[in-house]
Order: C-alpha cells, then structure tokens, then sequence
C-alpha cells in the first residue's frame, strides 16, 4: 500500500516520481485522501527539487484526468490559447469569434483575474446575464452551434487543479515551472483541444518578467502539451506596456466591441490577436502556413463576421442578443471619469507595466485575493504606449473611478509608472520569439 508521505520523501529527496505514484497522489488531492498539509509539502518539494520532462507529462495527464475530459465529433478542429496573463490583455474576446470565423471550434476555459493581472471571466462578467459558469452540457452546444464559448473552470474539469492552485497560492509555490505548466495544461487538454497555442507574456508586467524566465516556462509547457498529444506552440510577447489602450473588465469588453466592429484598433492588440490566429490555424492544417493564416484573420475580423459571431457566442450564453451593436448602453459606467497628465511634456520612455495593473485593482478592479468583490465599471483608458508624446493637452491615461480617494490613489500610481523624457525611445518587438 502506497502513503502519501512516501510520494512526499521521494520528491523531497530529489528522486523521479512514476506515474504509479503521481496518479495516486493526485487521486488523493481529488478524493480529499491526502490532506492539505501534504499537498502543501508536496508543492513545495517541487518547488525546490523540480521535475524531469516525463514527470511534468504524467503530472498534466494526472491532473487532467482528475475530472472530465470532453470529447468532441466535430467537423472541424477544437482549438484554443492560453496567455500567461498581463494589463489590457483581452486577445481572447478578439480571437476566438475570429477562430470559429475560419473554421475552427474553440471552447475557452478562462480564468480571472487575481493581482496586476486582469481576468478573461471577469470582463465577461461584465456583461449583463452572461453565464461564465455553465454546464458542460451547455459548452458543448453552445460550442457546436456558435464555434466558440468563452467560460470559466467547472468543478468536474480538472478539479485536481483547482485544489492544489488554491494551496499554492497560500505556499509561496506559484511560481514553480513544473507545476504552473501541469496547472495550465491539465485546464486545457481536458477540453479535448487537437490544437493550442501559448502567448507568454514577458516584461514588467508580466509574471515572468525577464526572458529567460518567459523561455523556460514557454518551452516547459510546448513540450508537454506536445508529449501529452496535443499540438502546440508558443509566441513569446511583449509585455512592458499595456497591450490594449484599455485596463479594467468593462473597459476592456468596449475596447474589444470597438476592435471587433472596426470602431476603434489598438495596432498591438492587432499585431498579437492576428499573430496567434494565425500560428493556431496553420497547426491545425486550416492554413497552408502562418501567412495563409494571418490573411484568414484579417479577413474574418475586417469582413465584420468575427464581431456577428462575438454577439452569438455573448446571446447564446445568457447575454442581450443586441450586445455588439449596443455595449456602451449595457456596461455599468464609473461615476467619476477624469484625465491624468504628466508633470512635464515629452515622450513615454518606459511603462512600469505591473504598477498600471495595480492602479486598476486600488480602482476596485482587481483581487489581491481570490475572495475580493470586483467593481466592474472602473478602470483605466486613453492609456499612451511607449514612444507616444504627452503633454498639457494630451493626457497619460483617463481613469474610471467609484470615489475621490480611489481616484487620487489610481491617479498617483498610474504617475509613478509612467516615465517621461525628451528623446524618442527604440523600438522594440512585439513578438520576441516563437517555441515550436
């Protein structure tokens, strides 16, 4: 008979874990047979001694297996993304309509928000009656008959996950490679996804803010989504700036109306939305090559099909059937809207991208904490990117506020990230590097 605390000692002790002994620990996180203590000393042997490549497989595989894992009989293939998170990152509300557009089916397990970090569920939670937590029965037909449907973890998906993330969160073991890619991955694969693509976000707003950090962790989690039989790939993308000119859930889900109906197009936003369609479509042989791909997504987005397929993913899931054409009249506004401007004129040299994130969460916008109520209307836009000129007439940002004191503070943070000076700074890329 196997004891947890054997699987613990082993870790402890530097050794490699079978799958004998990983599918029986995790069967214990599951069933509630090994004890918080002992996960919590299992995260963190982890932590400290790391796992090899097959390892990570069976841990992924473990964790997916834990709860249901969807089948499919589709006509075309199932597919999805995973961003690593980051400020005004709302791709996904862009991207899958746009996916669906080309021909692919993509049920969209998101999460939400906790840190500088802004959640996928928590935009859409934004939008009056749309259902983040459906059934599963409900994601398939709404995946069958709309292409997409962007939805929040159920318990029966990869509950495993779902205990041991809320372990690590309170252990101070996060920020672990092996089991960050088990707790992304094992969410995913259970979706039966044939495809995925990854955008790992580096910089200072990023949760891996250097490269090389962003490198392990991309090339950790293409290789085991690719061991685990699923075909991935990863872009690793810029993240020392907001990517949309927009920050908070209301905020995010206008700037991604505008985008879809061509109101209004953040050229970053763009370049990374297009970029991944078009990496997942040639994965999946729906494009020849990326190129073929990227021509696919302009024409679905510019074509106005991604926007009608957007409002049918948002109606079929419990939302008002007119949401695309009237989303301003639908979204709750902040009381107190006010521009923030530089104490002195030039152009934006650097972005402390983390500290826009927290701007947004002192708003009421964020969590520090998993329990923490979100204010859906606050927020911040008008933000300036790098290499944009402010000055008295031309504000850094507009801030969206519920009080005085919650704007003062936004105000104050939003000022100490922003770094302004005379010269025109670099270029950078967009796109740093692909992982196939």
């Amino acid at each position: 008979m196997m004891l947890p605390q054997e699987v613990i000692a082993a870790k402890r002790d530097g050794k490699a874990l079978s799958r004998e002994q990983i599918d029986f620990f995790i069967g214990g996180i599951t069933s509630g047979a090994v004890s918080g203590e002992q996960a919590a000393a299992f995260a963190m042997a982890v932590y400290f001694q790391k796992m090899e490549l097959s390892e990570r497989v069976n841990l992924t595989e473990a964790m997916r297996d834990s709860g249901d894992v969807l089948k499919w009989d589709l006509p075309g293939p199932v597919l999805d993304k995973h961003s690593t998170g980051g400020v005004g990152d709302n791709v996904s509300l862009m991207l899958a309509p746009a996916l669906a557009v080309c021909g692919a089916y993509v049920p969209m397990i998101s999460g939400r928000g906790l840190g500088h970090t802004g959640g996928t569920l928590d935009k859409f939670d934004a939008i009056p009656g749309y259902e983040t937590q459906p059934n599963i029965e409900m994601l398939k037909r709404v995946t069958r008959e709309v292409g997409c449907a962007i939805i929040g973890q159920t318990g029966d998906v990869a509950p495993a996950d779902k205990r041991l993330y809320g372990i690590r969160d309170v252990t101070a073991t996060v920020e672990s490679v092996d089991l960050i890619t088990a707790s992304i991955l094992s969410k995913k694969l259970a979706a039966g996804l044939e495809g995925l693509v990854l955008d790992v976000k580096c910089g200072s707003g990023a949760f891996m803010d250097s490269l090389p950090r962003a490198r392990e962790l991309a090339e950790s989690l293409v290789r085991v989504a690719n061991d685990a039989g699923c075909r991935t790939s990863a872009l690793i993308t810029d993240m020392n700036e907001p990517l949309a000119r927009a920050a908070g859930n209301a905020l995010e889900m206008q700037n991604a109306v505008d985008f879809l109906t061509g109101k209004e197009i953040d050229n970053r936003l763009w370049d990374v939305t297009v970029a991944l369609g078009a990496e997942l479509l040639a994965n999946a042989g729906l494009a020849d090559s990326p190129e073929t791909g990227a021509d696919m997504m302009l024409d679905a987005l510019q074509s106005g099909k991604a926007a009608e397929r957007f409002g049918q993913m948002v109606s079929a899931l419990g939302g008002p059937a007119n949401f695309v054409e009237k989303a301003e009249g639908y979204l709750e506004k902040a009381p107190l809207i006010t521009e923030i401007y530089a104490p002195n004129a030039g152009f934006v040299q650097a972005i402390e991208t983390k500290g826009v994130g927290m701007a947004v969460v002192a708003l009421g916008g964020g969590r520090t904490k998993s329990s923490d109520p979100i204010d859906y209307a606050v927020g911040l836009d008008w933000l300036m990117g790098i290499g944009q000129y402010v000055d008295a007439e031309q504000p850094i940002a507009r801030v969206h506020a519920r009080d005085e004191a919650a704007l003062e503070e936004a105000k104050s943070r939003v000022l100490a990230a922003y770094e302004i000076g005379e010269a025109v700074p670099e270029e950078t890329p967009l796109i740093i590097e692909r992982i196939s």
